[in-house]
C-alpha cells in the first residue's frame, strides 16, 4: 500500500489555508492512501485550528517561529513517522496547482526518481518579473554546477521526495531548504528530476524574506555552507593550491633579482611569499582533516537513518487515535480523525 503525505509549512496562513486544502487531490493513480500534514511554525493567528477544522490529518506545531528550513525538517520527521510513503511539500498561499501533485509524485511512484521538483518554467513564467526570472535563472546555474544536477528551477518549493530520500536528506541550514537539499542529493547521488507545474499570483509579501538582497544574501551562503559541507577536500585544498601558487609568484620575483645581484632590495618579496606558501599549507591540511570529519558524518548519517527507521516503526505501533495536545519546545503532533469540509 502506497500511501502520500502532502505536507504545508504555514505561518498565520489562516485565511488562505482553506483555499489550498480545497484544492488537494483526494485521490491520484498509484497511491493508495492521500493524507495531510500541516506545520504551523508558530503563528499567531488561527491556522492550526482551522487545519482541523478542514480535516487535516496531522498538525505540527511549534511554539515560536523557527524558520521555514526547520518547518520542512520537522514535517519531514513527521510524515515519516505516520508511514509516508511519498512526501509532497506545497506551499499555503496558492502559489502552485493541487492538481499538478499527480504529475510530480508519478516518478517517485515508478522509482525512477528519488526527488521530483516543480518546475514552474520561470523563462516565461507570466507571474514572475524580467529581474526575477533572470536572477532565478543565474542561482539554478550556480546549483546546478554544485550539485551536478540538471535542475532548472532549483528554488522551487514544490517537490516530491521518496520514503528513503527523506531518511537520507539532512537539511542543516536556518533559511531555506531548497538548495541545501538538492546540493546534498546530488552528492549522495540521489536520481534527481523535474516536472512543469502550473503556478498562481500571489497577493501577499513573501514571508521568507524581507527585501531581494537579502534573499540573494541568505541563498549565497546557503549555497555555500552546503557545499563546503559535502565537499571540503575539493574547496580546502583547492583553495590551499591556488594560495601557495600565488605565493610563489613573489618567491620567484625575489630568487630572479638574487640571482642577478639585487637580491637584498627585494626581501619583502620572499617575505610575503613565504607567507602566502604557509597559507596555503595549512588551508591545504584544514581541507584533508575536514575531509576526514565529512567522512565521519556520513557514519553519522548512517545510524540517524537506522534511528529514523526504528522511530518509525515504533510509531506505527502506537495507537493512530492517540492525539497529543499542548506545546512544546519539540514538535507536537496531533493525529486527528480526518472531517468532511
Amino acid at each position: 500500500m502506497t500511501k502520500l503525505i502532502i505536507q504545508i509549512p504555514c505561518l498565520n496562513e489562516a485565511d488562505h489555508l482553506p483555499e489550498t486544502l480545497a484544492k488537494l487531490p483526494r485521490r491520484i493513480e498509484g497511491v493508495d492512501v492521500i493524507e495531510y500534514l500541516v506545520i504551523d511554525d508558530g503563528s499567531s493567528d488561527d491556522t492550526a485550528r482551522v487545519a482541523r477544522q478542514w480535516g487535516v490529518h496531522h498538525v505540527v506545531q511549534h511554539r515560536r517561529n523557527r524558520g521555514l528550513a526547520a518547518a520542512f525538517r520537522t514535517g519531514v520527521d513527521a510524515a515519516l513517522a505516520a508511514g509516508a510513503d511519498v512526501i509532497v511539500n506545497t506551499d499555503a498561499d496558492g502559489q502552485y496547482e493541487g492538481e499538478d501533485i499527480a504529475a510530480l509524485v508519478q516518478p517517485v511512484i515508478k522509482g525512477e526518481a528519488d526527488i521530483v521538483i516543480g518546475d514552474r518554467g520561470v523563462h516565461d513564467n507570466a507571474h514572475f518579473g524580467p529581474f526575477k526570472r533572470r536572477l532565478q535563472k543565474i542561482g539554478s546555474r550556480v546549483v546546478q554546477s554544485c550539485a551536478g544536477t540538471e535542475v532548472s528551477d532549483a528554488v522551487s518549493g514544490f517537490r516530491a521526495i521518496s520514503r528513503e530520500a527523506a531518511r537520507r536528506i539532512n537539511i542543516t541550514t536556518e533559511f531555506s531548504y531548497t538548495t541545501d537539499m538538492l546540493i546534498q542529493a546530488g552528492r549522495k547521488r540521489m536520481a534527481i528530476t523535474t516536472v512543469p507545474v502550473r503556478t498562481h499570483r500571489t497577493e501577499r509579501p513573501s514571508r521568507l524574506f524581507k527585501s531581494i538582497p537579502g534573499f540573494i544574501g541568505q541563498t549565497g551562503v546557503t549555497i555555500l555552507r552546503a557545499y563546503t559541507t559535502h565537499n571540503a577536500l575539493r574547496v580546502f585544498v583547492g583553495t590551499g593550491l591556488l594560495t601557495a601558487f600565488v605565493g610563489m609568484l613573489p618567491i620567484l620575483r625575489f630568487l630572479w633579482f638574487w640571482m642577478s645581484g639585487d637580491g637584498e632590495g627585494h626581501i619583502q618579496s620572499l617575505v610575503i611569499g613565504g607567507a602566502l606558501l604557509m597559507l596555503g599549507t595549512i588551508t591545504a591540511v584544514m581541507g584533508i582533516l575536514a575531509d576526514l570529519i565529512a567522512t565521519n558524518r556520513k557514519l553519522l548519517e548512517m545510524n540517524l537513518q537506522k534511528v529514523r527507521e526504528i522511530e518509525e516503526k515504533v510509531a506505527r505501533l502506537g495507537d493512530p487515535e492517540t492525539t497529543a495536545s499542548g506545546h512544546a519546545d519539540t514538535p507536537v503532533i496531533d493525529i486527528a480523525k480526518r472531517q468532511q469540509g
